[in-house]
């Protein structure tokens, strides 16, 4: 796996801090500092996530996507997912992420609950590979709420 990610801001872009992401997989993800009102120069424009939002996002994405599989896998009726991840961060440098809470929300038919706490466990616990590598410095929790239909 490789990505390229080259800093825009020096080529006259609208954000003084814009980055571009080229994933190795031929896909183009834009991201952007925040903005700083005391030295606008060293802030972005807010034109595209974070960082670090990105790195929540991933983690959100690759979780979500072990879950359905593994729901699928288990011949459950999965027909929707979706995780809702809130976070805190150090206050100081390196601000890194010290608690995660990932909320799903699973709509099937039939689903039993047991089948989803199970799945969660076990991206958690053994296949995704960004929640396994944020736990080394965050907290993290989960919870869901299954809808049938």
């Amino acid at each position: 796996m490789e990505c390229t990610v080259t800093w825009t801001g020096a080529s006259g872009t609208r954000s003084a801090m814009g980055f571009v992401a080229e994933t190795g997989s031929g896909h183009v993800l834009a991201m952007d500092g925040a903005p700083d009102a005391n030295k606008p120069e060293n802030g972005g424009a807010n034109l595209a996530p974070r960082p670090m939002e990105t790195v929540l996002a991933g983690t959100g994405g690759c979780t979500a996507y072990d879950v359905v599989l593994i729901l699928k896998r288990g011949r459950h009726d999965v027909r929707g997912c979706s995780v809702k991840l809130t976070s805190e961060r150090a206050p100081v440098d390196p601000k890194v992420f010290t608690k995660i809470h990932m909320h799903f929300t699973v709509t099937g038919k039939g689903v039993p609950a047991s089948a989803v706490e199970r799945a969660i466990a076990m991206s958690h616990e053994k296949y995704c590979s960004a929640s396994i590598m944020l736990a080394k410095t965050a907290e993290i929790t989960t919870s869901f709420d299954l809808v049938d239909a």
